[in-house]
C-alpha cells in the first residue's frame, strides 16, 4: 500500500479512485499519565507520555484508513491528511482520512 500527502505519486498513473477513506480513533487520558505529565509540567521539558499516546492514535487511525482503502481495492492512498478534535475536556479524536485510489 503506498501513502503519501501529495495528489501523484511519481511514475504512477492512477487508473480508478475509490473516494474517500477513513480511519478514527478516540483516546481518553490516564491518570497515571497525568500524574507524571503534571510533574513534567513543573520542572518542563517533552511530555513523553502524551507524545507516545498521540503517536499510537495517529497509528492505528492511520491503519483504520488503511484497512478501508484495502476492502474497496485501492493499492494506495493519495492526500493523506490528519485531524484532530477534542470529545470532552479529558479525550480527543485523531483521524485519518485521504482518497482511495489504484496505481500502475
Amino acid at each position: 500500500m503506498i501513502i503519501t500527502t501529495v495528489d501523484t505519486i511519481e511514475d504512477k498513473k492512477v487508473v480508478e479512485v475509490f473516494g474517500l477513506v477513513m480511519g478514527t480513533t478516540v483516546r481518553a487520558r490516564h491518570l497515571g499519565r497525568d500524574f507524571m505529565a503534571g510533574l513534567r509540567n513543573i520542572v518542563g521539558g517533552e511530555i513523553t507520555e502524551y507524545s507516545r499516546l498521540l503517536a499510537e492514535s495517529r497509528e492505528q487511525s492511520l491503519s483504520r484508513m488503511t484497512e478501508r482503502a484495502v476492502e474497496l481495492g485501492a493499492n494506495a492512498v493519495v492526500g493523506l491528511r490528519f485531524s484532530t478534535s477534542v470529545i470532552t475536556g479529558g479525550a480527543a479524536e485523531i483521524l485519518a482520512y485521504g482518497t482511495a485510489v489504484k496505481v500502475e
